[in-house]
């Protein structure tokens, strides 16, 4: 009834756990809502024996040992059942008699949870503090009105282009040769960045999908959401919302058969297309949709077996370069769609982007460029990619645009930004300090997790276990066990509520610098930073 416990050299204490949960025998009533909600299983109901000692009055008896036998929660050791620190338990316990904590040292399961030679799985952001983004200061104010009436007081144009946007001489040009010019779309500069149907829960994308038709059709707000690769649900295809999303196409081309085949039934045009070469949460390593996830629905829109690893293949024989995407890639997308649709490439963020951009410059069907720094990234990368591989966004957005100005380009190739953007919770200064480095739009992935939705995963490896499928929140899962917890109407009311924070904090920005009218875009000059090394490098004001 009471099996000993077998220590070896590999056994596990609670206390080497990175999470112990502390339980109280006294306010537990043993309902059992702690174990049944426990996404990696990490608690259990168990049977104990207490020994109590018994003495009697009379002195001359010995003392007895009595053996009582109660249930409790116990914790699970073994570093497959390790616990992520979730704390659903707490949150469904209705006698707040269990929770969480973190250990007051360093955990041991780091030794051991590479068991059989295998690294450590993906899960876990990086572990860094503030981005210098969340360092920039805007030093710039206008003296021509009073600054703090301005925000409430004007009318403002926030919106951005997603297009080549060429002279009209050019466009004259390309219209006499080709009967053609670039097609561009006004859009928010707040783009919702890639999340594919697989990645997020059918409730988690259904949930943003509801925002963005929201925020586009009662608020005219021209909000855009990317797809990400996977494809879409067939009757996204063949809605009137399309029009509202981008699709991401890469090297995988998961979803693109279905894509393909509404296109003749399609009622709208997509936003764009965008292409994806590299992500900044994963860069050189690509995406990677685990096997539990991949049910039947989405093998069926992916176009594959059910139960198998989905990675982004590294190439493709239409994508071995940057020259060969341009050419073969951009011009066959765009031919898809009669060349109605902006198509651009996305790449994480590296010492290569220039070379990319140079290529992009020089050919009118380039769109733009999306490039997605290094501190990026949800639970569903692997530590030894977000730690130690990418660039950060902000210099590689600013080589990127002081690249165009010397072109003489940077009002015709947009570029887009992402990767870290309100990681500390500052979402519009953040976004701000990117467009006024040059940047004309912005892309968000792992802050609409947290805010939309209540994401549980930290900086401190909290949660973080996007990767297989059992996410508490039921965000990232395809198990209906899971995902049912989450209502799509909810994640539809946080969205709207968190354009509409930002657009008051972006118009709190820009307003004091006088611009009403337009985005500043490029305007560095309104940018400080108490780091002379930063500032030199942005070539941006040092200002103490």
């Amino acid at each position: 009834m009471f099996p000993s416990r077998v220590v070896t050299p590999s056994t596990l204490s609670v206390k080497d756990l990175p999470w112990q949960i502390l339980w109280s025998k006294e306010k537990c009533t043993l309902c059992g809502r702690c174990t049944a909600v426990c996404p990696v299983n990490a608690i259990e109901l168990g049977v104990f024996r207490k020994r109590i000692v018994q003495t009697t009055l009379n002195l001359t008896e010995s003392p007895e040992n009595v053996f009582t036998v109660y249930h409790g929660i116990r914790q699970k050791t073994d570093p497959a059942y390790a616990c992520v620190g979730c704390a659903m338990c707490n949150l469904t316990c209705p006698n707040d008699a269990i929770t969480p904590a973190r250990s007051d040292e360093a955990d041991k399961l780091r030794f051991h949870i590479n068991r059989g030679g295998q690294p450590r799985r993906r899960g876990g952001r990086r572990n860094a503090p503030g981005t210098i983004l969340d360092r920039i200061k805007f030093i710039r104010i206008s003296m021509l009105t009073d600054p703090a009436l301005d925000a409430g007081r004007h009318e403002f144009e926030l919106r951005t282009l997603l297009g080549r946007v060429l002279p009209p001489e050019k466009n004259l040009e390309l219209l006499r040769e080709n009967g053609w010019i670039p097609p561009v779309r006004e859009i928010y500069p707040l783009i919702i960045g890639s999340m594919s149907f697989g990645a997020l829960s059918p409730t988690m994308w259904e949930g943003l999908q509801m925002g963005v038709a929201f925020l586009n059709e009662e608020l005219g707000m021209p909000v855009r959401m990317a797809t990400g690769e996977g494809g879409c649900p067939p009757r996204m295809l063949r809605s009137r919302f399309l029009k509202y999303v981008i699709l991401q196409i890469a090297s995988g081309y998961f979803g693109w058969d279905e894509i393909i085949h509404a296109i003749p039934e399609m009622k709208e045009d997509p936003c764009a297309i965008e292409i994806k070469y590299g992500q900044g949460a994963k860069p050189g390593d690509g995406g990677l949709l685990m096997w539990y996830k991949v049910n039947k629905l989405i093998a069926a829109i992916r176009g594959v077996p059910t139960g198998v690893n989905l990675p982004s293949p590294p190439t493709h024989q239409t994508q071995y370069s940057i020259e060969e995407s341009v050419a073969k890639m951009i011009q066959s997308m765009y031919m898809a769609w009669g060349f109605r649709v902006p198509v651009y490439p996305k790449i994480s963020g590296t010492s290569t982007a220039l070379a990319v951009l140079n290529n992009l410059t020089r050919n009118p069907y380039a769109a733009g460029l999306a490039i997605d720094g290094e501190d990026g990234g949800t639970g569903a990368a692997y530590n030894i990619s977000m730690d130690h591989m990418g660039h950060p966004i902000a210099s590689n957005i600013r080589d990127a645009y002081n690249t165009l100005v010397t072109l003489g380009m940077q009002n015709e190739v947009p570029l887009f930004a992402g990767g870290g953007v309100g990681k500390s919770g500052n979402l519009a200064a953040n976004a701000a300090a990117l467009i006024m480095l040059g940047a004309s739009g912005i892309q968000i992935g792992k802050y609409v997790m947290q805010a939309a939705a209540g994401c549980l995963g930290s900086e401190a490896d909290r949660c973080n276990i996007c990767n297989i499928g059992l996410c508490p929140k039921g965000i990232t899962s395809q198990d209906p066990r899971l995902y049912r917890r989450l209502d799509a109407e909810d994640v539809a009311q946080r969205v709207v509520d968190l354009y509409l924070s930002f657009d008051t904090e972006l118009k709190k920005i820009v307003a004091p610098l006088g611009r009403s009218t337009s985005l500043p875009i490029g305007m560095s000059d309104a940018l400080g930073i108490d780091d002379h090394h930063a500032a030199e490098r942005l070539k941006i004001k040092y200002v103490v």
